[in-house]
């Protein structure tokens, strides 16, 4: 009896022990990706304005490009943990060796997609005469890493699941080091300009591409797992998946529609608009990290049917959400004096900005409980009732937008619209982790 109390506190030490465990590398992951672009960015930037812009262009297309198949890794994630729950391993690589192959069929399918159609899709993006035979060189080249970059990503999920975010860590850090090297040895050292960045990110992408594949082949040998493509599974993996495209389309859209009506408001606005939004996004990274803890946890609680043990680690981590949010805000508010001169020297873009991005700051704790809940779902695999959620979410926030110019509004009402955006997304989130509903036991859902 006198032991009772402390049981409470043991639960959430061991909670928050794997929730740093498997966020903090997560974390490290997440920012090691837009890293790539910077150095491109970097190393083209000095061949000339023309090859900086063409690179823009088309790495702007290739990570929208990839972007739409992230569901390759929360899917997979979800997936794997649960069988990881059940004590099943063999079926657990298994089922992420299908998210692997489907990874495959999708990369040669925008490969073959890609490749004819390049020109035209640079044109339609507004690419400058200039700058268009840069991005189309950049976007042709880059395709053939198109399927390395989702055989990444399902391979993430894989090792997710598996409860190791540490190697996708170091495979990342890996890959950023070689990218750059590469990138400035065969744009410089080899004279191929921007071409040269290409290939450059091709081969890294390939190479940590072949890393996770020696990983988890390796893993499907020890436990007796197939190999071999299974239609059935690959079936399955895609049917998973197609729930949370369309919850990143939905996501997707919404930031387009942001972009478009700031485009409208003038060019402070938009200019302010794309200093937050870069902001927004690297927050993003943060709350992000404790999401993935939250699909590998979820996961595989469910998968070993403690439906009990998976709702204690969800409140656990809604609280690391909320924590995260206060924490990110406040650098936000303390920060802002440093931060908006970094992108501009311009005070009307500088005066524009700042009431939107105080928004923001008061808007992250509640971002905190979006994302977390959101990683909750997915490791419980309720993607049909995420994609109905940001389907309400995106016509509720659609026509917020689209008014701030009618009736006269700046950048601040449209961040209003944002932060409405946000909080539509958390009720709904919230009502379905309180009806239990999510709570689903076994190796499947």
């Amino acid at each position: 009896m006198t032991q009772a109390p402390a049981r409470p506190s043991a639960d959430r030490r061991r909670h928050d022990r794997e929730i740093v465990a498997l966020a903090v590398p997560a974390f490290g992951a997440l920012v090691a990706e837009p890293l790539f672009v910077m150095a491109d960015s970097a190393i083209v930037g000095h061949l000339g304005t023309a090859q900086l812009a063409g690179l823009g262009v088309a790495s702007a297309l290739l990570t929208t490009a990839v972007s739409i198949f992230v569901f390759l890794a929360y899917a997979t994630t979800a997936a794997v943990a649960r069988r990881v729950g059940a004590g099943d391993l063999k079926a657990a690589i298994r089922q992420g060796m299908d998210g692997v192959w489907l990874a495959l069929l999708l990369g040669a399918a925008v490969i073959v997609a890609v490749l004819p159609t390049a020109p035209g899709v640079v044109d339609l993006f507004g690419a400058s005469p200039t700058a268009a035979p840069y991005a189309t060189t950049y976007l042709r080249i880059s395709a053939l890493g198109i399927p390395a970059m989702l055989v990444v990503l399902a391979a993430t999920g894989v090792l997710r699941g598996l409860q190791d975010t540490r190697t996708p860590l170091y495979v990342a850090v890996a890959g950023f080091v070689g990218n750059a090297a590469l990138n400035a040895g065969l744009v410089y050292g080899a004279g191929l300009g921007i071409a040269g960045s290409a290939w450059g990110t091709v081969i890294a992408q390939w190479g940590m591409a072949a890393v996770y594949l020696i990983v988890v082949v390796r893993g499907a040998r020890r436990h007796g797992a197939s190999l071999r493509p299974d239609a059935a599974g690959i079936k399955a993996c895609a049917q998973a998946g197609v729930p949370l495209l369309v919850r990143t389309l939905s996501l997707r859209a919404i930031l387009m529609i942001a972009t478009a009506v700031a485009a409208r408001l003038g060019d402070a606005d938009i200019a302010a608009h794309q200093i937050i939004l870069s902001l927004w996004s690297l927050l993003a990274f943060a709350l992000d990290a404790i999401a993935i803890a939250g699909q590998a946890i979820i996961g595989r609680f469910l998968g070993a049917d403690d439906a009990e043990g998976a709702r204690g680690a969800c409140r656990r981590m809604v609280q690391w959400g909320v924590a995260a949010g206060v924490v990110l805000g406040l650098l936000v508010v303390v920060t802002r004096p440093v931060f908006l001169p970094l992108f501009t020297g311009d005070s009307t873009v500088k005066d524009t900005a700042l009431p939107a991005l105080l928004l923001v700051a008061l808007s992250q704790p509640v971002c905190g409980v979006v994302y977390v809940l959101d990683g909750v779902l997915m490791g419980a695999g309720d993607g049909p009732y995420l994609a109905g959620a940001m389907l309400v979410t995106l016509a509720v926030f659609t026509p917020a937008a689209l008014v701030v110019p009618v009736f006269g509004g700046g950048l601040t009402a449209l961040w209003g619209a944002m932060a409405l955006m946000v909080a539509v997304r958390m009720l709904t989130l919230w009502i379905r982790t309180r009806s239990g509903r999510w709570l689903v036991t076994g190796a499947t859902r």
